[in-house]
């Protein structure tokens, strides 16, 4: 029979939701944006599938900040966390994919066929944002062993600790979609991961 360590931490789950849609066509890193909450049902289901005694942490981009404070009812908040924040983009922030693979196609190229180090200019490579984003991971299941923590934050940050969870390359990540408002789960049982569900949509089902 194997014995579970008595010394073993519980396990911590994060629930990683992406804030609400900007509807802007271009790349949305450190730019601050709000977000559209017009979709008050997807709201009330997403709301109503997060655990009622889970604490809840946002970005402090207000897109990520307000969509933390629409779900988050009478749940504890921590502080918002700049190093949630989604990838810095640098010189490409609010431009299109078209217009940087036009204007820079070597390092367009190099960044998103085989992210990690490459950096947009002035910006982050997937790899900085990866180790800023774990580092809060880190000290969060330190601080709160065995909770439920409600992460509200962005596209590239979700990507970046599925990968870590899953144990796949930045590349293999970036196949998922986040879509926004939608429920990703990890959990943490040091020292693994597990996966429990990726981009889980709470959108109101079209009868057939």
């Amino acid at each position: 029979m194997t014995r579970v360590s008595a010394t073993r931490r519980p396990a911590t789950t994060w629930w990683w939701v992406r804030h609400g849609p900007t509807h802007h066509k271009g790349l949305i890193g450190w730019t601050d944006l709000p977000a559209d909450l017009s979709d008050t049902g997807t709201l009330a289901r997403l709301d109503a599938a997060l655990p009622k005694t889970a604490l809840v942490v946002s970005s402090d981009l207000t897109r990520a900040v307000t969509t933390a404070d629409a779900i988050q009812a009478k749940r504890q908040r921590l502080p918002h966390a700049r190093t949630l924040r989604e990838i810095n983009f640098g010189d490409w922030e609010g431009r299109t994919f078209q217009d940087i693979a036009k204007s820079d196609p070597a390092r367009a190229r190099a960044y998103w066929s085989n992210p990690g180090k490459t950096c947009p200019p002035n910006g982050e490579s997937w790899n900085d944002t990866a180790a800023r984003v774990a580092g809060f991971v880190a000290e969060v299941n330190h601080a709160h062993p065995g909770a439920d923590i409600i992460a509200v934050a962005h596209f590239g940050v979700i990507l970046t600790q599925l990968q870590h969870a899953a144990g796949i390359k930045p590349r293999a990540a970036l196949s998922f979609s986040i879509d926004n408002l939608s429920l990703t789960r990890l959990q943490f049982l040091d020292p693994e991961w597990r996966v429990l569900g990726a981009n889980h949509l709470f959108s109101e089902e079209k009868p057939a």
